[in-house]
């Protein structure tokens, strides 16, 4: 393998002037031309190399990454996001590790669950798809003024995201992934019951609408007031009877216990059990063990 010179460009800022001496991987990125060649050589040693370089630099290095992200060569850009996916991670998993150590039982399930998709490497920037709740839970705003009774309510957030936004159920392909990750179920507008929930749940709640989400066994729902609904078959009305016939399918009879508001701890714990089994199916043993590492972390006092 040859070297390759590094040409002399203008430098992308790292550092303030004055500070400490770069790294390699900043001085690397300190000459973006010589970054861009490397990127896009044949030899996949030379790329993992340099992918590696740049990922040890850590956080230091996000700003130059996000510069090489967005080049139009979409080989360079994509080394450039999975390096900062990598980064992204490295990080999250010991932040999200701490607060499943220390998640009360009233926390924000809300912020666990984001920075369990990034943790899980959907998206290094979850910036966008959060102001897209927050814009979707404006506009939800203004349709909700004209509802009054629970039932109206219910059923204008069903029409506002199963029918304007399309959110749905994936039937065709449950056991993935990306059905429980909250980006790319924001992008695919599909998912398993549990992501749906929350996501009628996020939406719901800065509208001013109080939706609660249902531990039902084998199948998450959502309550508004005494109205029972299932997102993942866009938002339809339920009735105790349609709830029996669900667990009836796993041999389970109705019992109140399985109608109580799922605690912020308890929707983790389950989010967090429906990736254990995606990644057992596709044996997938990395990830597998961080989330099994989380769970145990998150029921440290149930053992």
């Amino acid at each position: 393998m040859t070297e390759k010179p590094l040409t002399e460009q203008k430098p992308i800022s790292l550092r303030e002037p004055g500070k400490e001496e770069l790294s390699l991987a900043e001085k690397m990125l300190t000459q973006q031309e010589a970054i861009v060649k490397l990127l896009q050589d044949n030899d996949p040693d030379t790329v993992r190399m340099v992918k590696e370089q740049l990922a040890q630099g850590g956080e230091t290095l996000v700003p130059g990454l996000q510069d090489l992200a967005r080049m139009d060569d979409e080989r360079v850009s994509l080394h450039a996001r999975e390096i900062l996916t990598e980064i992204a991670v490295s990080g999250t998993d010991e932040d999200l590790l701490l607060l499943c150590h220390f998640f009360p039982d009233e926390g924000n399930f809300e912020n666990a669950y984001w920075m369990i998709s990034r943790a899980l490497g959907a998206t290094p920037d979850l910036a966008p798809y959060e102001r897209k709740i927050d814009q979707w839970g404006r506009r939800f705003h203004i349709t909700l003024s004209g509802a009054v009774s629970d039932r109206e309510k219910v059923l204008a957030l069903a029409d506002f995201m199963a029918g304007e936004l399309c959110f749905r159920g994936n039937t065709d392909n449950y056991y993935c992934e990306r059905n429980s990750l909250l980006p790319t179920a924001i992008d695919m507008r599909m998912g398993i019951p549990i992501t749906l929930t929350l996501l009628y749940i996020m939406v719901a709640r800065r509208a001013g609408m109080d939706v609660e989400g249902i531990n039902l066994p084998g199948h998450f729902i959502a309550r508004h007031g005494d109205v029972l609904f299932d997102p993942f078959h866009k938002g339809r009305i339920l009735t105790r009877s349609d709830c029996g016939e669900i667990l009836a399918r796993q041999n389970l009879k109705l019992r109140p216990s399985y109608f109580l508001a799922a605690r912020p701890r308890q929707i983790i714990l389950r989010i967090l059990a429906n990736f254990l089994y995606v990644y057992d199916l596709h044996n997938e043993t990395g990830k597998h063990d961080r989330v099994r590492t989380w769970m145990k972390a998150l029921t440290r006092d149930d053992s």
